[in-house]
């Protein structure tokens, strides 16, 4: 991306009350002052103040009634001068107003070169870049609350830590093979191997989060699975706190699969009503329970609904265990128990058995236990401080390869294969900050982020 050019861009989402116009670059302050106009111009004095005033149409004429503020640079978002303007919502003034700022001399921003400013000018490191994406997209107050404590450097602080601790034992390596011979107060291997161990596992423990960031960044999928009537649209609709699927006593009537997003127990979820599983009596509703049985194997927890007051429980049982292959993902959940006729209800090995009454509101929290234990796979009593994504964990693997070689060059004092080592592992911290990485690697990450931010 040019970090020279000016560039503009709407910031806000459609359809709210507000829009706001983001001019960042050299000429923000001459550009704005072409786009808006007040009682006064926007200018040094008056920075970092609201001004009142209409920004200006294609006719050189005022237009929609506006907010303006000019904040220098390098004290703003990016780190070059911005002016924002803050207009009346909806597609046509906001459009109109960009398209004023274009015509002054900005050009369209990319998506994430506003953040992406904000890092090359030094206002952030990568993880502090990569968690403004994370606070867009986080879909529950624990992914938000993450991405919020990693926008304030709490990743960073640890990556930064580590890197300065093997950067000191580096410059040590490269000391003794430039100075060996001179008499000088040197470091005994033995506290740097015991410094680089201590660092690999700080590495581990950043790599143990890797799990709970896929989790809170990336959501779960939940399929709710069955026989038809089983009252998977009614749990559905339970978790949901909405009716979004028709519930009625009609075997069959879910014939395709239902998606809705949904937060349990501070987790984002998908969840999936599927089309009762059994012998279709129609080719549409065959294609429906075909979705289903794909759905069922995608994904990564099922919630399978069992009929407590059916006449067989035995069938209901053989429908679950023809169709599930791993175990480990299912959640067995005996529903109607408030009907059921026959006590106490089959449990099944190798997967969790509830008894439940979605009618009745009935152990829906022991479900929600269940389903917040499966996830996790261990308590999980408190928010994550830190949680590394995707990118980190290949590096820091990276990294944490590294160290063993470099302790082993250490204890045999041969320091030109430790520095290579060591090197080798500084680099791979550096790019997960972005102290060094490639250009074409940054631009797949920004590319990432939504125009306007």
């Amino acid at each position: 991306m040019n970090t020279e050019d000016n560039i503009s861009a709407i910031c806000t989402g459609a359809g709210g009350a507000i829009s706001i116009i983001r001019i960042s670059g050299p000429d923000a302050l001459s550009i704005g002052n072409k786009t808006w106009s007040g009682k006064e111009l926007l200018n040094r004095k008056n920075a970092r103040r609201m001004l009142f005033g209409k920004t200006v149409s294609d006719q050189n004429t005022p237009g929609d009634t506006a907010l303006a503020v000019y904040m220098p640079g390098p004290n703003s978002y990016t780190g070059d001068d911005v002016v924002e303007l803050h207009c009346h919502g909806g597609a046509l003034a906001s459009r109109q107003t960009l398209e004023a700022a274009l015509k002054a001399g900005a050009r369209p921003a990319e998506p994430g070169e506003f953040t992406f400013r904000a890092f090359v000018n030094g206002k952030m490191d990568l993880t502090r870049a990569e968690a403004v994406s994370d606070i867009i997209s986080a879909h529950s107050d624990m992914a938000l609350h993450l991405a919020e404590r990693q926008v304030q450097g709490s990743l960073a602080r640890g990556i930064d830590s580590l890197h300065e601790r093997l950067i000191a034992i580096l410059a040590e390596c490269e000391s003794r093979m430039d100075f060996g011979e001179e008499d000088l107060d040197w470091t005994e291997p033995d506290q740097f191997i015991a410094d680089i161990e201590e660092a690999g596992g700080a590495i581990q423990k950043l790599l143990q989060t890797g799990r709970d960031g896929a989790v809170l960044r990336e959501g779960i999928r939940v399929v709710l699975a069955g026989r038809p009537n089983a009252g998977k649209s009614s749990l559905l609709n339970l978790l949901l706190g909405f009716d979004r699927a028709i519930v009625t006593q009609l075997p069959g009537t879910t014939r395709d699969t239902l998606e809705e997003t949904a937060n349990l127990r501070g987790i984002p979820v998908k969840l999936i009503d599927t089309a009762g599983i059994r012998e279709a009596t129609d080719i549409i509703e065959g294609i429906g329970i075909d979705r289903s049985r794909q759905s069922i194997e995608q994904a990564q927890i099922v919630f399978w609904l069992l009929d407590a007051s059916a006449e067989s429980l035995e069938e209901e049982l053989l429908e679950m265990t023809e169709h599930t292959s791993n175990k480990d993902k299912i959640i067995a959940i005996w529903n109607k128990t408030d009907i059921a006729a026959a006590y106490p209800l089959p449990a099944l090995e190798n997967c969790p058995t509830l008894e439940i009454s979605v009618s009745e509101n009935t152990n829906i929290n022991q479900l929600l236990d269940t389903f917040e234990k499966m996830v996790w796979d261990y308590p999980h009593t408190e928010e994550p401080e830190i949680a590394v994504n995707t990118r980190h964990m290949a590096l820091l693997e990276e990294a944490i390869e590294a160290l063993p070689p470099a302790a082993l060059n250490l204890s045999e004092n041969d320091w030109e294969l430790a520095a290579v080592h060591l090197r080798a592992a500084i680099a791979a911290l550096g790019q997960v900050t972005g102290e060094n990485i490639d250009p074409d690697i940054l631009d797949n990450i920004f590319s990432k982020f939504c125009i306007g931010k």
